[in-house]
């Protein structure tokens, strides 16, 4: 059988192993979901540096299939993922009217060179 992610090289890959990986990965995207939901609440308040670490996200690789035991596990969180990057979209469409709003209140600037007559 074939190494399991985040099982120790050399420890069995038997179907316990297969179950340890799946929920140590769910795990972990539960944590970077939440980081993302908090990101949401408060993004006017971190770091540009902060936001584009949460930014960057791996897939865990060669997990192989959900097993059935943790399907209900996954379906939630594949749920709050969703309703984040729904979140994230609201957001980009409302900083854009904002700025939109922003530009539209500023004053035109004139594209032609203003001379001053100090002679005069």
């Amino acid at each position: 059988m074939p190494a399991v992610a985040g099982v120790a090289a050399g420890a069995p890959a038997g179907p316990a192993a297969f179950h340890d990986a799946w929920v140590h990965a769910l795990d972990a995207l539960e944590v970077d979901v939440a980081a993302a939901e908090e990101l949401l609440r408060t993004a006017h308040l971190a770091p540009v540096a902060e936001v584009a670490r949460a930014a960057v996200w791996a897939p865990p690789r060669d997990l192989g299939p959900l097993p059935l035991s943790l399907q209900v596990r996954g379906q939630a969180l594949l749920d709050r993922q969703l309703a984040v990057a729904r979140r994230t979209a609201e957001a980009l469409v409302t900083n854009r009217r904002h700025l939109a709003a922003t530009d539209a209140m500023r004053p035109p600037v004139s594209d032609l060179p203003v001379y001053v007559d100090q002679e005069a």
